[in-house]
């Protein structure tokens, strides 16, 4: 892992071009009081607004990002979103932008974040997918709308909850199955009875390679939030808690 600006923060080791920035926050270097100690980007966490608000300002200042995120209300859908929405927080789950300067984000606290390139560095996106999102297509709907082949994209996923941490039950790998039979090599029998242990990293995987993405595009996985909690904020481990963000964009 490449260190970020800030040490306690996360560059994606991919093989993005050289014009192609991005950063995944984790919970250090804000403002916000506990549970929600201490950089809480998420505005409907029950945080204090201001904290929250000098919290984007500091993910602002120390990225130098060079315009305003567009920040999502999130609602574990498919939606994806272009850079001339009309609102200023627009509900979706994947954004996308076509030029410089414009800030793709997401916010996470289990959920898997994943970061989007094209390989010409013209092109970039970012996705929300929690189990429903994934299952319902976010990924596949945010490729669509890069508008490229998806043999010229590149993939890095965030952190997210581990395989070992995530308990789901049969009604999640049967939804999974029902696409792709396949996808049962990511659902482990659960020491309780009737649930099973999810690898959503494996399962985003299995859909970006359906999808056309090469498998050697694909970068990152090899987090879990739940288990860590010096870094990483867990809503399955903490209930209630912060959102971490992963941002990318191209610089000018």
């Amino acid at each position: 892992m490449v260190e970020s600006v800030n040490p306690h923060w996360l560059t994606p080791n991919w093989a993005a071009p050289a014009n192609i920035r991005a950063v995944c926050t984790t919970r250090q270097g804000g403002v916000s009081a506990p549970p929600f100690a201490s950089l809480n980007l998420g505005d409907h966490v029950g945080d204090d607004p201001y904290a929250v608000a000098r919290n984007r300002m500091i993910v602002g200042d120390v990225l130098q990002l060079p315009t305003e995120p567009l920040w999502l209300q999130q609602v574990h859908g498919v939606d994806v979103c272009g850079m001339d929405v009309s609102t200023c927080y627009p509900q979706g789950d994947a954004s996308v932008a076509f030029r410089k300067n414009q800030v793709c984000v997401v916010m996470t606290a289990d959920c898997l974040p994943v970061l989007f390139c094209d390989k010409a560095g013209t092109r970039i996106a970012a996705a929300h997918a929690g189990w429903r999102g994934l299952e319902a297509g976010v990924l596949e709907q945010t490729l669509q709308r890069m508008d490229c082949p998806t043999t010229e994209v590149m993939a890095w996923l965030g952190p997210a909850i581990g395989a070992q941490a995530f308990e789901v039950g049969d009604e999640v790998r049967a939804a999974f199955m029902q696409h792709d039979p396949a996808a049962a090599s990511a659902f482990q029998p659960s020491d309780t009875a009737g649930k099973w242990l999810a690898d959503i990293y494996q399962l985003a995987r299995q859909r970006l390679q359906r999808a056309g993405v090469s498998v050697s595009a694909i970068s990152g996985g090899d987090f879990c939030t739940y288990s860590d909690a010096e870094r990483f904020f867990s809503y399955r481990r903490d209930g209630q808690t912060g959102r971490m963000a992963c941002l990318i964009w191209m610089d000018a």
